[in-house]
């Protein structure tokens, strides 16, 4: 069975692109000229994936991702964004948008993001997840790296859990904030930071490039542990 893909996007133009593209992949796209239509089908019909402009008529992208997650729905939804604000990519970020990819785009760039959420949605959670020559061995609540253990604090193997749960996800500081430390907990954006630094040096080939916890600018990271 096909997935389906939901389109919401006010320019006439590229949402039939986007729908031509998409369908000659195979896929059962779903179309919304408006955020009020859009909102009534990601509710109605549950595709698996949105694709979802910010900026649109009757309602906006933002309240779109507030009143889908309100509803307990996890599918990804991947932003279209003209704006380039990064106050702006937070706030959708932060109201449940999994990433963002910004106007104007690469189409093969969105069809590949697309496809690997849809891909990592679809892969039931493991009791142990692998990338590069490291374990996470959930259960055991345990890092190895080549074979051999490798001590992390419990922030750290928090902060490794939470980044592979949410794996080629835009992740704002305010969100792994509240994740990894807690309301109740009394910290700053510094204090991620450093637990990222401290992680980058037990898992990263070379720390100094890191491949797996990308730092996006102003915004936050970004775990890619390849395929």
């Amino acid at each position: 069975m096909s997935a389906r893909i939901l389109i919401v996007e006010d320019e006439p133009a590229l949402l039939r692109g986007l729908k031509d593209t998409f369908a000659s992949k195979g896929y059962e796209v779903l179309t919304a000229p408006d955020g009020a239509t859009g909102l009534d089908l990601a509710l109605s019909r549950s595709p698996d994936l949105i694709l979802l402009d910010i900026m649109l008529p009757r309602v906006n992208g933002y309240e779109i991702c507030r009143a889908v997650r309100e509803r307990g729905l996890e599918m990804p939804i991947l932003m279209l964004t003209a704006k380039d604000r990064e106050e702006d990519i937070i706030l959708g970020l932060n109201l449940g948008a999994d990433d963002y990819i910004a106007k104007p785009f690469r189409l093969g760039e969105l069809v590949a993001r697309a496809n690997a959420f849809l891909r990592r949605s679809r892969t039931k959670p493991a009791a142990a997840f692998r990338f590069g020559d490291c374990e996470l061995d959930l259960a055991a609540h345990k890092l190895f790296r080549g074979g051999a253990e490798i001590e992390l604090t419990a922030k750290e193997f928090k902060l490794l859990e939470y980044f592979v749960s949410r794996r080629g996800c835009a992740l704002a500081r305010d969100a792994i904030l509240d994740a990894v430390w807690g309301n109740s907990v009394i910290v700053t954006p510094r204090s991620i930071d450093r637990c990222v630094a401290t992680l980058r040096a037990k898992i990263e080939p070379d720390p100094r490039e890191p491949v797996y916890i990308q730092t996006i600018r102003d915004i936050g990271y970004r775990f890619e542990p390849g395929e």
